[in-house]
């Protein structure tokens, strides 16, 4: 059985945390494509500061990829690969660099 779609906006308030638990951050906005009707990434801001610690600075917030995205409920959970960060691992960076 297929749910009724709900508004874009819906997602604004939410939690996210990372599939592994780690809290990452709050939606804020939504970024979108309008010529693909699409959602490609996610507004944080109250961003875990230890997650982000000497990458971004506490009043800023980062734009997660929707790809990283892997279910949206009650809270949303994406891959674990924004802890990598941390871990200074290069296929993580290279990837954020590009969106962050």
């Amino acid at each position: 059985m297929n749910a009724a779609p709900e508004e874009i906006t819906s997602l604004v308030g939410r939690e996210v945390y990372s599939n592994n638990g780690v809290f990452v951050g709050e939606i804020e906005d939504v970024r979108l494509d309008l010529d693909a009707q699409a959602v490609t990434g996610l507004a944080l801001a109250e961003l875990n500061h230890e997650l982000f610690a000497g990458r971004v600075d506490r009043n800023t917030g980062v734009i997660v990829p929707y790809r990283w995205v892997r279910a949206v409920g009650d809270v949303v959970l994406i891959n674990d690969i924004i802890e990598r960060l941390d871990t200074g691992s290069d296929e993580a960076e290279s990837e954020a660099e590009m969106e962050v």
